[in-house]
């Protein structure tokens, strides 16, 4: 099991999450995401990120809740293929 970020960071991009990880599995790149992604890879499952994070955006993968499901595979698809899933995101929530 890993965990997963979901929509509530989309334009947030805190990073408090990152701060505390102790793997730095936690990944973007500025200019570009407008959200950060778990590497499944990397994750230690140790938890730390989960409390860090302002916006509740960050859920073990079995409670992630339905409605952002779509987010378990974009954190993990995100490190084969980034444009694609910016552009999914861009979907869930489009740019202002």
């Amino acid at each position: 099991m890993t965990y997963v970020i979901t929509s509530p960071c989309i334009d947030v991009q805190d990073q408090s999450c990152v701060e505390v990880c102790p793997v730095d599995c936690i990944h973007f790149e500025e200019g570009e995401d407008r959200m950060l992604y778990i590497d499944p890879e990397e994750c230690i499952d140790c938890g730390a990120c989960e409390p860090a994070c302002p916006v509740t955006a960050i859920f073990t993968e079995d409670d992630v809740p339905n409605e952002e499901s779509v987010f378990t595979e974009l954190n993990a698809q995100w490190f084969q293929d980034k444009a694609t899933v910016r552009a999914k995101v861009n979907e869930i929530a489009p740019p202002a």
